[in-house]
């Protein structure tokens, strides 16, 4: 839906104390409207204001910018992200490879299911350059580190298990997520092209250097 289409919704005033409320009925405006559009350019001030029924310049008494409602979205799906891929973990068998291999596909998953969103959760328009807005070095660094963390104590069970050869699972687990991540972009720009049916599997195996 365009940003001058957006759904308006005319809210109730938080009681004294309710702040916080209004922070998390934001940032979920910012990804209703993302998910609806898969346009990051649609979240803009105004658009998220009309979605939650309240004033643009009600928003600056929690975020200072646009780009910092993003963030705060994008810090969001990479907590969905964290919590699906550690599901995944936990309902595989109790082996290091079968744990591995069902948290590559969860991504891959997650991928698939919320392509506006990952897309925006990696870079886009959305991110401005440092120093031009509220957004500093340490919050773009710790994006995703939850996830990578997950992916290389994965991969480091695997090695201690003897089912991979790894010499350096800190550097091959970020070889494999950015594996995964191209695959997912790929799958998800091309409109058809014939790829292995077992291509999730050849790619884990190849990166995280699991033993046949």
């Amino acid at each position: 839906m365009p940003d001058g289409q957006a759904a308006t919704t005319t809210r109730t005033r938080n009681r004294r104390g309710e702040g916080g409320r209004l922070r998390d009925e934001i940032v979920a405006g910012a990804v209703a409207l993302l998910d609806e559009t898969g346009d990051e350019t649609a979240v803009t001030l105004r658009a998220v204001a009309r979605r939650v029924g309240i004033t643009a310049p009600s928003i600056y008494r929690h975020f200072p910018d646009q780009p910092a409602v993003m963030l705060a979205v994008v810090q969001q799906a990479f907590g969905e992200l964290h919590t699906e891929l550690r599901a995944a973990h936990d309902a595989a068998e109790a082996d290091p490879r079968a744990r591995l291999v069902a948290v590559c596909t969860a991504y891959l998953e997650f991928a698939r299911k919320r392509p506006g969103r990952y897309r925006t959760m990696f870079g886009g328009l959305w991110m401005p350059d440092l120093g031009t807005s509220s957004i500093t070095e340490e919050d773009m660094l710790t994006l995703g580190r939850d996830t990578l963390g997950l992916i290389m104590d994965c991969l480091r069970a695997c090695v201690d298990a003897g089912v991979a050869t790894s010499t350096d699972p800190r550097a091959d687990a970020v070889a494999l997520w950015v594996g995964l991540h191209g695959l997912a972009h790929q799958q998800s720009v091309t409109v058809a092209f014939p790829w292995p049916a077992d291509i999730e599997e050849r790619l884990i195996g190849a990166l995280a250097h699991l033993r046949d």
